[in-house]
């Protein structure tokens, strides 16, 4: 399977007790809907179904068939877990879209003018951003707000942004 058929839809972090428990990080609206896709591929093809799933803080705690010890739990720290792009279903109205729709998408001005690409959304606790690849060569982190980015058009490929003042200004400082 191609990457493009794949989809990110979360990340095994620490192990948790001593029976073969993870920590996942998932990226699904309802964090222990990941549990509900099914058997989860990683980037080697390796397959991990989940057996049990409780929230715990920002993450969900759970047990994966066929990991049973600490030991075996500690060396999935970092593994992602995908899935394929067809077992996800449909967003239910145009305003939906999976992040990784955005990858890619051209990033326009209130002018019109080509803005960069978008070659990433990162979070890092306080929100979405959109990482920017510039034509310049530069890149830069946009809020993924409906103020920042008022239209998005996945068909197109465009996301219309009114982004905040000096954003996509160069440093001039040496």
């Amino acid at each position: 399977m191609s990457n493009d058929s794949l989809v990110l839809l979360g990340v095994i972090g620490a192990a948790h007790g001593i029976k073969g428990e993870v920590r996942i990080k998932a990226f699904t609206g309802d964090p222990l809907a990941i549990a509900e896709y099914g058997p989860l591929s990683d980037d080697k093809g390796r397959l991990f179904e989940i057996a049990e799933i409780r929230p715990s803080k920002e993450v969900v705690v759970a047990r994966l068939k066929g990991i049973a010890s600490r030991e075996a739990a500690e060396s999935l720290n970092g593994v992602q877990l995908f899935v394929a792009r067809d077992r996800i279903p449909a967003p239910e109205d145009e305003d939906e879209f999976l992040q990784a729709d955005l990858i890619g998408c051209t990033v326009v001005g209130p002018g019109g003018e080509a803005l960069g690409t978008v070659t990433t959304v990162a979070n890092y606790g306080a929100g979405d951003l959109l990482d920017i690849a510039l034509v310049d060569g530069r890149s830069v982190l946009m809020p993924f707000t409906k103020a920042f980015a008022p239209r998005i058009d996945i068909a197109a490929r465009r996301i219309e942004a009114v982004p905040p003042e000096g954003l996509f200004d160069a440093d001039d400082t040496p």
